[in-house]
């Protein structure tokens, strides 16, 4: 007579688990999610453990060569600052080769109650309890609690169990935040491990300096997504207490077990590291939760990010101790000083140039780099301040630096940029990284800068015969298929980085050329780049970067994709490139840390005591991530250009993770601040020191800054207060350019101004946005609350700085259209993230 074998099992109305004892051990061996109104088996059910050992301290290289899909070796010498990267990123315990792999089931299993099950399993090397638990708030989660003790001394890892296993043909998509995504596996370890561009094949481990959310993630073609989400706390704290531990590595993620399957996994400690040399009688624990869900991969990060590691709590944390109108007023001034400034003239073939001292790393740079930044923002504030200095000691000199930027000569570069830095001691223009010129910076600094320009001067007819000439040779180089090459050797002509395509925004020139010039043929050649863009790029969840130092890993040009695509759908009404975008912006969360949660511990920066918040990572952006980005060293950046699309693309899908984001990026970040100028710091790393080397990155904090401000208007309002959006930003990220034409305010026709001390407020969490109405009759003050809480402040209106006379003035709240009392001063009370718009007649 058969013996039945002994089962035990976990379930709820959202998921099943049923454990099967056999001659290995118990397995799973069933896990089903209820999904269509029936139970939907979940891939292969597994349930199998994995241990890893090492008496000795893994080396520290494993001596394999990777080529690039061209087959030749990879990275080149040239990038010094990804070899290293490259270097770390391929060690035996990178590459999840080091140490040996004791893969096993549990011997004894108990069922506690009908949501809890033990398992333990002794062998001669660890003794290993496992306890799994039916999460009583969210029914697709499983929470494992993992306990062991160590019986040798040696180094140990423990991995989470591979609760299901999934075959490639099987998955959707799989996404490592902060490092890759894709649809398919991908061959070539350069492309699928340097780039993201698809899954590696082999079973890596990634470190948390750049997963910028715990939790590795693979959607099936059953719709059914599963995550494995490490209890936070888990991973390294970038700051600890008083140092820079970002590089630390106490937790490691990776898409796949160590027999190289398919499925989410956690390392504990990362075998190697200080945390995993144990003695005899040593213990670890630790935790974290398996996730399902249905449908994509992102509702799952939502849950992951909100649910788990309380992002949208934390952001209640925020506060300003400056607020983000006044910074710009601040920026305003360090612009006016060529000193702080490091404004210069240089004279170059008769014409004399402007721009700003760049001390950053570019190839034949003898410490003589010059380069501008947002002409959108430039010409911005000029305009909307009216201020003489930078109309005519500034914008003229930019102005020149953008025409000799140009070649007009004939030849294969006729139209190009032929480089964003200028070199004033040999008199050449170059690039950040080589002697070559590539199609993605004619459409930053030719067709955006003079774009952008042409906006503020649509008269300028030697500007329209530059934007015709650059768009004439983007035309030229698109090739057949709607791409580009990534770039051409300056002196042969010949394509470069034939190893990479061109996964950027390449194709937005032409659709600033359209929107400028009118001609029909810019359109159906921008619209045939971004058709190709969608195809090879977003449905592939393939990108690469615009960072010539970092050979182009991908960047904040993905964000900057999404808005470029969002541009294309306001012109066209094409439904296919607003979900493109959309698309794009979800895979730009992603870019987005979310790890650790901040909290109100104290710590101190340079001798300053700090609380954790403000300091966080949470809510930043990379410059680059991934394994060969600055985020492994810098960590994210304050450049936050991605600020107002995300709240554009909260107000167009309702997503709230967008809208959560983008406020984190913006508010609360006076920690990175240099308080003498008001410049934030670029990476997070140098703290508040300000603008450093990069004086030019004034302008992006104005430009983004005010997108923001204004998207967040627009949103608030409910579309009450809109001004026409211009192109975005060469470079680093989506912001666009406002204050060329006049917005709506409540139906009421306005110029957008900025003018220092015509209004005051006491709280440096309610922003105001100013306002001159079209016909010189009236005055908008637009109130913001950076906060989630209730606001008050008292509001001084300074007349005389306004031009308006002092008395018979009647104040309108055009929200509420109710009539307020002629005043000079006002105590105004906000709610949660409200506006008030004041109308001054």
């Amino acid at each position: 007579m058969a013996i039945k074998a002994q089962t035990i099992s976990l379930g709820n109305r959202q998921l099943r688990i049923q454990w099967q004892q056999t001659k290995e051990g118990w397995k799973i061996n069933s896990l089903r999610f209820f999904i269509n109104g029936q139970w939907q088996p979940v891939a292969h059910p597994s349930g199998e453990y994995t241990l890893l050992y090492t008496a000795e301290k893994p080396a520290g290289n494993a001596g394999i060569t990777f080529k690039a899909i061209n087959g030749k070796a990879w990275p080149d010498t040239a990038y010094k600052y990804q070899i290293k990267a490259w270097k770390q990123a391929t060690s035996p315990v990178a590459l999840n080769t080091a140490g040996e792999a004791f893969h096993f089931y549990p011997s004894g299993a108990k069922q506690v109650s009908p949501t809890e099950v033990v398992f333990t399993y002794t062998s001669p090397l660890a003794t290993i309890t496992a306890t799994w638990q039916l999460d009583g708030q969210y029914d697709g989660d499983v929470i494992v609690h993992m306990q062991m003790q160590c019986k040798k001394d040696g180094y140990y890892s423990l991995s989470s169990p591979s609760a299901v296993t999934v075959n490639a043909q099987d998955m959707a998509w799989a996404v490592m935040p902060g490092y890759f995504q894709g649809k398919e596996m991908q061959k070539n370890m350069v492309l699928g491990y340097a780039y993201g561009q698809g899954v590696p094949e082999m079973p890596v481990l990634y470190r948390e300096r750049c997963a910028s959310s715990f939790c590795p993630i693979i959607t099936t073609k059953e719709n059914i997504s599963f995550a494995v989400i490490p209890d936070p706390g888990l991973g390294r704290d970038p700051w600890e207490n008083d140092h820079n531990t970002h590089q630390n590595w106490r937790l490691a993620l990776s898409h796949k077990n160590r027999r190289s399957q398919l499925s989410p996994t956690v390392y504990y400690p990362v075998l190697g590291e200080p945390a995993s040399l144990k003695k005899q009688g040593d213990n670890v624990s630790y935790g974290f939760r398996y996730s399902f869900n249905k449908g994509e991969w992102y509702h799952l990060l939502t849950h992951a990010v909100n649910d788990v590691y309380d992002f949208k709590k934390a952001l209640a944390l925020r506060k300003n101790t400056q607020s983000l109108t006044s910074r710009v007023e601040h920026m305003h001034h360090y612009l006016h000083d060529r000193k702080t400034s490091l404004w210069n003239i240089e004279q170059y073939k008769g014409l004399t140039i402007g721009g700003q001292s760049y001390l950053g790393g570019v190839v034949g740079s003898n410490h003589d780099a010059i380069k501008n930044a947002d002409y959108g923002a430039m010409w911005m504030l000029a305009n909307t301040s009216n201020d003489k200095y930078l109309k005519d000691s500034v914008l003229p000199f930019a102005l020149n630096f953008k025409l000799a930027q140009q070649q007009t000569t004939p030849g294969f570069f006729q139209g190009a940029a032929i480089g964003q830095y200028y070199l004033s001691k040999s008199k050449t223009f170059t690039e950040e990284w080589g002697d070559f010129v590539e199609p993605i910076s004619l459409t930053y600094y030719v067709m955006l800068d003079i774009g952008n320009i042409l906006l503020f001067e649509p008269g300028n007819d030697t500007l329209k015969q530059r934007l015709a000439l650059g768009a004439s040779l983007l035309m030229k180089w698109q090739k057949p298929d709607g791409s580009w090459e990534v770039a051409y050797d300056r002196h042969t002509q010949q394509p470069l980085f034939t190893d990479i395509k061109d996964l950027r925004p390449t194709f937005y020139g032409l659709l600033v050329a359209y929107r400028i010039l009118k001609d029909g043929k810019y359109l159906t050649a921008a619209k045939k780049g971004a058709d190709w863009f969608i195809q090879n790029a977003v449905n592939r969840g393939h990108f690469i970067g615009v960072c010539g130092d970092a050979r182009y890993a991908p960047d904040f040009a993905t964000a900057q994709s999404a808005q470029a695509l969002l541009d294309l759908y306001d012109l066209t009404h094409d439904k296919k490139y607003q979900d493109a975008a959309i698309s794009t912006a979800r895979m730009y969360l992603t870019s987005i840390y979310t790890q650790p949660v901040p909290s109100e511990k104290i710590k101190h920066v340079n001798g300053i005591a700090r609380e954790d918040w403000q300091i966080s990572q949470a809510g930043l952006s990379f410059e680059h991530g991934g394994i060969l980005g600055s985020a492994n060293g810098a960590g994210p950046i304050m450049l936050c250009s991605h600020a107002g699309m995300f709240v554009r693309m909260f107000q167009l899908t309702g997503d709230s993770l967008f809208i959560e984001m983008a406020r984190a990026a913006a508010i609360g970040r006076d920690a990175f601040v240099d308080p003498e100028t008001s410049v934030a710091s670029y990476y997070w790393t140098t703290m508040n020191k300000g603008a450093g080397p990069y004086p030019h990155h004034a302008w992006w904090q104005i430009g983004w800054i005010t997108d923001y401000l204004l998207s967040e208007a627009q949103l608030r309002s409910g579309n009450q207060v809109i001004f026409p959006r211009g192109f975005v930003t060469p470079k680093v990220g989506p912001h666009e350019s406002y204050g060329f034409s006049p917005g709506k305010v409540y139906g009421n026709e306005a110029h957008l101004i900025n003018g220092e001390g015509i209004v005051e407020c006491s709280n440096p969490n309610m922003e105001y946005i100013l306002a001159r109405g079209t016909d010189a009759k009236s005055m908008f003050i637009i109130l913001l609350n950076d906060t989630g809480a209730p606001l008050k402040a008292h509001v001084k209106l300074n007349r005389d700085k306004a031009n308006i006379p002092v008395a018979g003035n009647a104040i309108t709240d055009l929200a509420a259209n109710r009539q307020l009392p002629a005043a000079n001063e006002l105590d105004v009370t906000l709610e949660g993230y409200g506006i008030k718009v004041l109308m001054i007649h």
